[in-house]
C-alpha cells in the first residue's frame, strides 16, 4: 500500500516508505483506514496525512 506525499506525489521521500525484506520490495508502513484508502485510490492528488519528509541530515543539524 503506497501513499502519496503532499507536494510531489512521491512516496520515496517519506519516512514511512521502507524496504520489506519478506516481500523484497518497498512499501508504506502506515495502515490506511477504509476512507483514506478510497481517497488514495480515487484521487489523483491525494494528500497523505501521514507523510513525513525523510530528512537524513536532521540529526546532524541538531548536533551543530
Amino acid at each position: 500500500m503506497k501513499k502519496k506525499d503532499k507536494s510531489s506525489g512521491c512516496c520515496e521521500s517519506c519516512t514511512n516508505y521502507v524496504y520489506d525484506e519478506d516481500f523484497d520490495c518497498y512499501s508504506c508502513m502506515v495502515n490506511l483506514d477504509e476512507d483514506e484508502m478510497y481517497r488514495f485510490l480515487s484521487e489523483a492528488n491525494f494528500s497523505c496525512p501521514y507523510y513525513k519528509l525523510d530528512d537524513e541530515y536532521a540529526i546532524v543539524r541538531k548536533q551543530n
